[in-house]
């Protein structure tokens, strides 16, 4: 127990969301990986993989829950290096899905460096936020850093992985609003983003497709399908609804509808078979067809719980870069998470996000571990506080109880030499009076 205890350190209900996270990545991943199995030969392959990745991802969580929290600021150093990564995807980075994304390490496996710089994007935002603290809050010169600093990783995202851009800003929007930067700062900027949004939006969908790719945007017709799907959706008869036209969402509208309340059960998905993504940018379809709207809400409560977790070890730490980056690092899965699954049910178009520690990924994952571990890792500085704080507590309570104590035998002790002197006077007096008697008596 001893050792359970040793191992496993820091928040107690954080662990438990991580690990009930992995197993429903290992059961449900191993349901939907069929069409890799079938892809491979190998019907145990696929699985395999995803349990090592995960066994890898819990030692980083290991690992990274003991080093001392103070410096993980030296994580910033590999903000430029992710960006100079980014630049080299651009150039020469391995095409996977019709995107440059990943950057191809020997033939032995590939690295997605976008992931690399969200997370140190975060951290280095939560750095600028905690240094440019005042007391009515953030500087308004730390917004102006951070724009700079999340417009270069938004920029060199963007062009191959809009959701991630997307999703990148988002969450330092919503970690500035977190750090208290000005609200006419804030007002400003979204209004601005929405404008960039909608013209964004307009631009994709009335240029034509010849254009974007005349100046080497081709990922740019991607987008543009995937919006005019989505946005051109209108009610069809069955009789004459097309499953082949964009099948993905189709299947997975399917597999939403026939888990029920209680699902199929473990590996009885019959949609897995025809989504191509089933393993990661579908699985929560899956989760809902195997184990019901039960199972799809208890997979939102952890994230739920998760947030909430996380928000109230930052009330208790004792510093505001710890606050600013665990709270970051929170908001960032969770809202991955909030994309993944309203894709899944078709309230917005394809991204291409995992859900996080569910889905089969590689970097994605192993990324979301070293965010759980820098959690833990600060969760269990904010332990050993509190533990301190009791401690002190308790020894200024008993050194108020001994003060005490001693001031009640001080005052005892001044309430008993007049009694003692009375006494002995009383005494003296009474010798005296029978000295005198025996003086009479023999006179």
């Amino acid at each position: 127990m001893d050792l359970i205890r040793n191992l496993f350190k820091g928040d107690k209900v954080v662990w438990i969301i991580y690990l009930l996270l992995c197993l429903i990545s290992i059961v449900e991943v191993f349901s939907a990986s069929s069409t890799l199995a079938y892809k491979s030969g190998d019907h145990w392959r696929p699985i395999t993989m995803h349990i090592i990745l995960l066994t890898v991802g819990t030692i980083i969580v290991l690992i990274i829950h003991n080093i001392p929290c103070k410096r993980f600021k030296m994580f910033t150093v590999f903000l430029p290096l992710s960006w100079a990564a980014l630049v080299f995807v651009q150039i020469t980075g391995a095409i996977t899905n019709g995107a440059k994304r990943w950057i191809d390490v020997f033939g032995l496996f590939q690295f997605q460096p976008s992931e690399v710089a969200k997370m140190c994007t975060i951290i280095s935002v939560a750095s600028i936020l905690a240094k440019m603290q005042e007391e009515d809050g953030a500087s308004p010169k730390a917004f102006k850093r951070i724009l700079i600093v999340t417009g270069i990783s938004v920029l060199l995202i963007v062009s191959e992985n809009l959701s991630t851009a997307l999703l990148l800003s988002a969450s330092i929007f919503l970690l500035m609003f977190v750090g208290r930067v000005p609200l006419k700062q804030l007002g400003a900027l979204a209004g601005a983003g929405v404008l960039i949004l909608l013209l964004g939006v307009a631009t994709l969908k009335y240029v034509p497709a010849n254009a974007w790719e005349a100046i080497g945007l081709g990922r740019a017709v991607t987008w543009q399908n995937r919006i005019n799907d989505h946005v051109g959706k209108k009610n069809i008869p069955a009789a004459k609804f097309d499953i082949d036209n964009d099948a993905q969402v189709a299947h997975a509208n399917i597999a939403i509808v026939n888990g029920n309340v209680l699902g199929k059960g473990p590996g009885n998905s019959v949609q897995r078979d025809f989504l191509s993504q089933a393993f990661s940018d579908f699985i929560y379809a899956i989760i809902i067809e195997e184990l019901g709207l039960v199972g799809g809400g208890v997979v939102v409560f952890l994230y739920i719980l998760l947030l909430m977790r996380v928000a109230r070890i930052a009330r208790h730490c004792d510093r505001p870069y710890y606050v600013f980056l665990i709270m970051g690092f929170a908001i960032l899965i969770s809202m991955q998470a909030m994309f993944n699954m309203l894709v899944a049910v078709g309230i917005i178009p394809v991204t291409g996000q995992p859900l996080p520690l569910i889905s089969k990924g590689g970097t994605s994952t192993l990324v979301n571990c070293v965010y759980i571990g820098m959690i833990l890792s600060i969760s269990r500085h904010v332990e050993e506080l509190r533990r301190k704080e009791k401690e002190e507590a308790a020894l200024l309570q008993q050194q108020e109880v001994q003060n005490a104590a001693e001031k009640l035998i001080s005052y005892a002790r001044s309430m008993a030499q007049p009694i003692a002197a009375t006494d002995e006077n009383i005494q003296t007096t009474e010798r005296r009076d029978a000295e005198e008697e025996e003086y009479v008596k023999k006179e």
